[in-house]
């Protein structure tokens, strides 16, 4: 007979998550991880009294009210919003980009074909055949100006 009814392994979000719910029912469980510690990617230390994302900002986000009272018991969570900006020619264009930005970006684009056909003239005088690195990558796809 084993000695554990559930073996999980990763104490990431699903695990923890997981692993709680099986607790919760009366199971015995046992997690593992290779790292030293819980929460996968989305850990956070403490170093001099600040909160540090070690695996890079996360973010958590849902309109499930649920969900959001379910993570709430476990995390203070402050409230942000992610809305990232692009400084194009001096002036500021909300991301990601979409036909309002193009728009704005380019006088006289005004429906999808519009915006596909300037981004392949673009492409076209960026005259790349085989990109060399990450920026030719780039220019290939979506041109200079994106």
């Amino acid at each position: 007979m084993s000695q554990y009814d559930y073996l999980v392994v990763g104490a990431g979000l699903s695990g923890a998550v997981f692993a709680n719910a099986a607790r919760k029912a009366g199971k015995s469980v046992l997690v593992i991880d290779r790292r030293d510690h819980i929460a996968g990617n989305v850990y956070t230390e403490q170093v001099e009294g600040i909160n540090v994302h070690r695996y890079g900002a996360h973010i958590f986000h849902t309109s499930m009210r649920d969900v959001w009272d379910y993570v709430n018991r476990f995390a203070e969570f402050n409230n942000y919003v992610n809305s990232p900006v692009a400084n194009f020619r001096g002036q500021m264009y909300n991301m990601p980009f979409n036909m309002n930005t193009f728009a704005r970006m380019w006088p006289g684009v005004v429906t999808p074909a519009d915006a596909r056909a300037k981004i392949a003239e673009q492409v076209a005088a960026e005259n790349i055949g085989e990109p060399a690195n990450l920026e030719e990558q780039a220019l290939s796809l979506v041109g200079r100006d994106i």
